[in-house]
C-alpha cells in the first residue's frame, strides 16, 4: 500500500494527534481517536484502498481495508508523524483494558425482558462451574471409598465416630480437601463475577472457616433451628451464630451479592490513588461482621429451609418424589435451575450425612446418555461423521464423567424429535426407583454418602447399588431404542440430510478422480497420443469443477440468517462480500470445505481460507471480538494449513464473549465474488456444522450466454 494512502487516512481522521491508539482485526483498522466528531466518514471511503469507514460511539472509529489491513497498519505506523503514538499491536484492545470494555458493554442494556432472572443463573452457574473439574476429580475419591467399604476392605468410611487406619484416612483426605473449602472456592467466583476482588470475598469466608471461629462456641450448649444445630454467643452484646461451613454454598454466594455492590459504591466515593488500600479494607471492614453476624446465618437457614422442604417432599412420597426428579432436570438444567438443587444436595450431606437426591437425578442424566447413543448408532448407520463426533464426544463425558452438558446442548435442544423419548427413560428410571423403595422399604429411597457425578464409576456410591444399577440401565436403554426407533431427525430433515451428505460424497470423489474417472466422465477430454497425458487428465479434471456449482458448509451449528442482520454496517452493508451469517448454539468452527488457510488470527475471532475451487472465504466469529484480545478462543490452526471439511478451526468461550456485550453472531462472507458466478444463499433457520448455506455457480455459467 502506498505511504499517500496511509497518509491519507491519518489526516482523515484528525491526524496523528487524534489518534490515541490504534490496532487491526482481521479486516479494519480500528481508531481509538481524542476527539471523532470531526471525521468526515465520506472523506474516509473516497482515499484509494478503503472499503468503508464505521464510526462507532466512545470516540472508537474504523477503517475497512480487507485483506490489506496488515499492510495499511505497518505503513501508517511507520508515518514519521505516528512516531511515539499508541498501538495495542495487531489485533489488540488499544488503552481500553478488557475488564472496562466488559463492564462497559455489560452496562449498554437488558439481557431480554427478564434480565434479572438471566442474571441470577448465570451468577450461580459461574460460581459452580469453574471447581465443576474439581468436584468431578473428587467424586471419583469418594467413589473409591464407598467401593472398598462395599468391599469389606475398610468400614463405613462416612459413617459418624468411624475411625479410618491412618493410611486410608489420607485417602479420604483427598476429597475432604474440595468439598470441606467448597465454600472458599465458591465465594471466590461469586466476588470475581460480581465484579468484587475475588481474594478479598475469598478472605471474608475464610473467617468462618477458620478454627478459631468454631473455638469460640466452646462450652455453649447447642441449639437447633430448621433442624440445624448451631451455637449462639454474644459478642460485644450482639448474638453471633456459630456453625460448621464446611461444604455450605449458599452463604458465599449472599455474601458476594452484597459484596459486588458494597465495591462500585467504595470505587465511586474513593480516589484512584487510594483505592488500592481503602477498597479492600474498607470491603472486609463491613463484610466480615456483617457475613458473620447476619449473611451467613441467614445462608444457613434458607439452604436448611430448601432442604427441608425437598425432604418433606420426599418423606412424604418418596414414590412421586423419585418420579418428579428426573422429569424435572431435563427442563431444569437449561435454565440453570439445577445449581440451588445442587447446593441442597451438599448441605444434605453435611446435614443428614447422606442425599436422596442424587438418585433420582441419575435416571435422568442415563436417560440422556441413553438419547446420545442412540444418535450415536444412528450416524453410524446415516454416515453422519459430524455428528458422529459430537455424539462420541457427548456419550463418553457422560458415562465417564456424568456430566450431560456436551449431549443436551450438543444434541438434544436441536433436535425435538429426542426430548419426548428421552422423558419416557426419565419416567421409566423413576418409576424402577420408586417402585424399589416401597418394596425394599427405603423411607429416604436410594442414597449417597457423597456429591458424586452420576456416571458408570460412581455406581458403587449409591445405596442400594443393585437397584440404582437397574434403574439407570432401564432409563439410559429405554432413551436409547426409543431414539433409534424413531430417529432424531424428522422425515423431512433426514431427506435433506441425505441430499447433502449424497453431494458432499460425490463432491469428494470428484476432488481426487483419477485420470481414468475424468475420461470415463467426459471422454473426449483426454488423448492418450498426448505427449502428456497427465497434464490432459489434469486439465480435464480442472475443466469437470468448473462445471460443478461449489457448495459452501456451514462452519459451525448454530441458526442462519441473511447478512443484513448481523449488527455492524460493514458486513450487514455487504461491503465485505456476500455470504449469510450463523447465530452460534455451539462453540467450535469447522472448516466448510477443503482448502488452504490463507489467515488466521492470533486472536482466534477471524479465518481467512482459499478453498479448492478457487473461493476466497472469511470466517467472523462475533462482531468486535477482536477486542478479547485472543481470550476466550483456542486457536487450532495457522496459516498454509492444509484443511478439509469439518477440520476444526477455532473453539471458543461462548460465555466469555457474552460477558463482554459483544454479539456471537458470525458472519461467513465470499471475498473474491467478482471472480465467481452468482452467490447464492441456500438455507436459512437451523443447521448443523457441514450443512451446505452458500452455492457459488461458475462464472461461466452466469456471464458466457452467447449459442
Amino acid at each position: 500500500m502506498a505511504t499517500d494512502t496511509a497518509a491519507d487516512i491519518v489526516k482523515s481522521v484528525g491526524g496523528a494527534s487524534n489518534i490515541e491508539s490504534l490496532t487491526h482485526c482481521a479486516t479494519r483498522l480500528r481508531f481509538q481517536l481524542v476527539d471523532s466528531s470531526g471525521v468526515d466518514q465520506h472523506v474516509v471511503e473516497a482515499i484509494p484502498g478503503v472499503m468503508g469507514a464505521v464510526p462507532q460511539a466512545g470516540n472508537r472509529y474504523q477503517v475497512v481495508m480487507g485483506g490489506a489491513v496488515q499492510t495499511a497498519y505497518n505503513d501508517i505506523m511507520a508515518l514519521p508523524e505516528m512516531a511515539g503514538a499508541g498501538a495495542g499491536g495487531a489485533a489488540g484492545g488499544g488503552d481500553e483494558d478488557i475488564d472496562s470494555i466488559k463492564a462497559r458493554e455489560r452496562e449498554k442494556g437488558v439481557r431480554g425482558k427478564v434480565a434479572w432472572v438471566d442474571s441470577f443463573f448465570e451468577f450461580l452457574s459461574d460460581s459452580f462451574r469453574p471447581v465443576l473439574g474439581a468436584l468431578l476429580g473428587a467424586s471419583f475419591f469418594i467413589t473409591f471409598m464407598a467401593l472398598m467399604a462395599t468391599l469389606n476392605v475398610i468400614p463405613d468410611w462416612n459413617a459418624p465416630g468411624v475411625t479410618l487406619d491412618p493410611s486410608w484416612a489420607f485417602v479420604n483426605l483427598m476429597w475432604q480437601c474440595i468439598f470441606v473449602f467448597l465454600p472458599l472456592m465458591v465465594a471466590y467466583n461469586a466476588s470475581k463475577k460480581i465484579g468484587a476482588d475475588p481474594w478479598v470475598g475469598f478472605g471474608i469466608m475464610a473467617v468462618l472457616m477458620l478454627p478459631g471461629f468454631l473455638a469460640l462456641g466452646d462450652g455453649v450448649e447447642p441449639t437447633e433451628i430448621f433442624g440445624v444445630d448451631v451455637t449462639i454467643v454474644p459478642i460485644f452484646g450482639v448474638p453471633l451464630t456459630i456453625f460448621d461451613y464446611s461444604s455450605q454454598v449458599f452463604p458465599p454466594l449472599l455474601m458476594a451479592a452484597v459484596l459486588g455492590p458494597l465495591y462500585k459504591l467504595l470505587r465511586k466515593i474513593i480516589t484512584p490513588n487510594l483505592q488500592l488500600i481503602f477498597v479492600p479494607f474498607l470491603a472486609m471492614l463491613v463484610m466480615i461482621p456483617l457475613t458473620a453476624f447476619l449473611i451467613g446465618p441467614i445462608g444457613v437457614y434458607a439452604g436448611a429451609a430448601l432442604a427441608n422442604v425437598l425432604a418433606a417432599i420426599n418423606s412424604w412420597s418418596p414414590f412421586i418424589f423419585a418420579i418428579v426428579i428426573p422429569l424435572a432436570y431435563p427442563f431444569m438444567v437449561p435454565l440453570g435451575l439445577h445449581w440451588p438443587i445442587n447446593a441442597v444436595m451438599l448441605l444434605n450431606i453435611q446435614t443428614l450425612g447422606y442425599d436422596y437426591i442424587q438418585g433420582p437425578m441419575g435416571a435422568w442424566n442415563f436417560a440422556c446418555f441413553g438419547a446420545t447413543a442412540g444418535v450415536l448408532v444412528l450416524s453410524l448407520r446415516h454416515r453422519d461423521n459430524q455428528m458422529r463426533q459430537t455424539a462420541t464426544g457427548a456419550l463418553a463425558a457422560g458415562l465417564l464423567g456424568g456430566i450431560s452438558e456436551p449431549s443436551l446442548y450438543g444434541i438434544h435442544l436441536r433436535f425435538k424429535r429426542i426430548y419426548p423419548r428421552m422423558l419416557v427413560g426419565c419416567f421409566v428410571g423413576g418409576l424402577i426407583i420408586g417402585t424399589g423403595s416401597l418394596v425394599l422399604g427405603l423411607p429416604d429411597g436410594i442414597t449417597t454418602q457423597a456429591f458424586v457425578f452420576t456416571s458408570l464409576l460412581t455406581i458403587p456410591a449409591f445405596e442400594p447399588m443393585g437397584l440404582y444399577a437397574i434403574a439407570i440401565a432401564a432409563a439410559f436403554f429405554t432413551s436409547m431404542f426409543l431414539v433409534l426407533g424413531a430417529n432424531f431427525r424428522t422425515p423431512e430433515q433426514q431427506a435433506e440430510f441425505e441430499a447433502v451428505r449424497d453431494a458432499a460424497e460425490a463432491a469428494a470423489a470428484a476432488e481426487h478422480l483419477s485420470p481414468a474417472a475424468v475420461e470415463a466422465a467426459e471422454p473426449r477430454a483426454i488423448d492418450a497420443s498426448e505427449p502428456n497425458p497427465a497434464a490432459a487428465a489434469v486439465a480435464a479434471a480442472t475443466a469437470l469443477r468448473e462445471r460443478v456449482t461449489i457448495e459452501i458448509a456451514s462452519p459451525l451449528a448454530g441458526t442462519v440468517v441473511p447478512l443484513s442482520e448481523v449488527p455492524d454496517p460493514v458486513f450487514g452493508g455487504g461491503v465485505m462480500g456476500q455470504g449469510v451469517a450463523i447465530i452460534p448454539t455451539g462453540d467450535t468452527v469447522y472448516a466448510p470445505g477443503a482448502g488452504t488457510v490463507a489467515a488466521a488470527q492470533p486472536t482466534g475471532h477471524a479465518f481467512g481460507l482459499v478453498l479448492d475451487g478457487g473461493v476466497e472465504l472469511l470466517i467472523h466469529i462475533g462482531i468486535d471480538t477482536v477486542n478479547l484480545n485472543g481470550e476466550g478462543f483456542d486457536v487450532k490452526v495457522k496459516a498454509g494449513d492444509r484443511v478439509e471439511l469439518g477440520t476444526p478451526l477455532v473453539t471458543f468461550d461462548r460465555k466469555v464473549i457474552e460477558d463482554a456485550g459483544y454479539p456471537l453472531i458470525t458472519p461467513v462472507v465470499v471475498l473474491n465474488a467478482d471472480d465467481l458466478g452468482q452467490i447464492i444463499p441456500v438455507l436459512e433457520g437451523e443447521v448443523t456444522a457441514g450443512t451446505p448455506v452458500i452455492t457459488v455457480a461458475p462464472k461461466k455459467l452466469t456471464t458466457d450466454t452467447t449459442p
